[in-house]
């Protein structure tokens, strides 16, 4: 997903965020992990950020996921490890968030593993 800026003059992407399917525990589509997101520094603090991160929100909960997770500052979400949601790397655990979405069950806990393609890298 990317922001533009809609000044017709100088049309130019200022923002974006990726995400992808995750699995946490037995279950292979229950959350998304959202990461990275990145905004110019000239357009920071205007809400591109905040504008990405509802997207994300909104398409994983149209989606019927259960959870977005991300690692990132822990201003963002509740702690991961407050559902029962463990960290791919332990010392990330301070940094691990989760947001619940309307199809989030409380058995949806466990190891999160992001994508594949995350792992060959």
């Amino acid at each position: 997903m990317l922001i533009r800026r809609e000044t017709p003059a100088d049309r130019a992407v200022v923002g974006h965020v990726c995400c992808s399917r995750a699995r946490l525990g037995d279950d292979p589509a229950a959350a998304v992990g959202l990461g990275p997101l990145g905004v110019l520094p000239a357009h920071q603090a205007r809400g591109v950020g905040s504008a990405l991160m509802h997207a994300v929100i909104g398409a994983a909960d149209a989606l019927g996921y259960g959870l977005v997770v991300l690692l990132g500052h822990p201003a963002y979400f509740g702690t991961a490890s407050d559902l029962s949601i463990t960290a791919p790397e332990p010392r990330w655990s301070a940094n691990f968030q989760a947001r619940t979405l309307a199809a989030y069950e409380a058995t949806q806990a466990g190891a999160f593993e992001y994508a594949p393609a995350f792992s060959r890298i």
